[in-house]
């Protein structure tokens, strides 16, 4: 066999798809092999195998044969169809980031909750984004005073702390369950509670509850933590905080960190 071609096993193992496939782009006329062997096998160039990498790339954007044909005959790619598909596939890609990365939270979420005491949970819980905290808020008098609170808890305090924000949690989800609407008494007493819960780390305001809720509906791994109890649950408690600080005068679109 000539070393410089492939036969339509090796091709077809080398990138992937089946010969039945390979033998139905040569009957469509879309990919034919450049020789044959002197006992008929079909023998695919460099050139060849290039081709079909084009046309499955094609196919993986869904585009119809008929389609792929008239691309290659012309030699020229569409490219705002091209851009348009590109720019689809990094959507999907986000989500599925997105996706993975609450995966991965819930994986440890529940890890954690099997092999770990409840002070040990908050104590990991609190690690796991105190570098973003830092970086984010490290100059700000909140972060200072969070880091001097925290670092004076003992196994007694993070036990109290995690026992409380299971409740929180908890009494979230029934009332999510329930239909209780975020603004209503019932809902604004558990936002009392998060801000009671926020308060155990530094002096937070209302503003500031604002902003920390908006982060549970936008990160992907607050999400996947609320969520885990109860589809919705990170959305509904971001919802009756803003619902609550806004019965107290906060513009909750124009919360800022004070």
């Amino acid at each position: 066999m000539h070393p410089d071609f492939l036969t339509v096993g090796e091709v077809a193992r080398l990138v992937g798809v089946s010969v039945r496939t390979l033998h139905h782009y040569e009957s469509v006329g879309l990919l034919t092999p450049s020789q044959r062997s002197a006992s008929g096998y079909r023998l695919y160039s460099a050139d060849d195998i290039d081709r079909l990498h084009t046309i499955l790339v094609y196919r993986a954007l869904e585009f119809p044969l008929e389609k792929i044909q008239q691309i290659l005959v012309s030699g020229t790619a569409p490219i705002e169809e091209l851009i348009s598909q590109r720019d689809l596939l990094q959507e999907k890609q986000e989500h599925l980031q997105s996706v993975l990365d609450s995966v991965q939270t819930m994986i440890e979420v529940n890890t954690m909750k099997k092999t770990m005491s409840a002070a040990d949970r908050a104590k990991a819980s609190h690690a796991q984004y105190r570098d973003e905290a830092e970086a984010a808020y490290g100059s700000t008098d909140a972060y200072q005073q969070s880091a001097q609170r925290v670092a004076g808890f003992t196994d007694q305090d993070w036990t109290r702390v995690s026992d409380r924000m299971d409740a929180f949690e908890q009494a979230c989800a029934r009332a999510l369950a329930e239909r209780v609407t975020p603004g209503s008494d019932e809902a604004n007493k558990l936002a009392e509670e998060h801000l009671s819960l926020m308060q155990d780390y530094f002096d937070c305001s209302y503003n500031q509850q604002v902003l920390i809720g908006m982060t549970y509906v936008s990160d992907p791994r607050f999400t996947a933590h609320y969520d885990q109890r109860a589809a919705g649950l990170a959305a509904w408690i971001s919802a009756a905080i803003n619902a609550n600080a806004a019965g107290h005068g906060i513009d909750v679109g124009g919360a800022i960190w004070k």
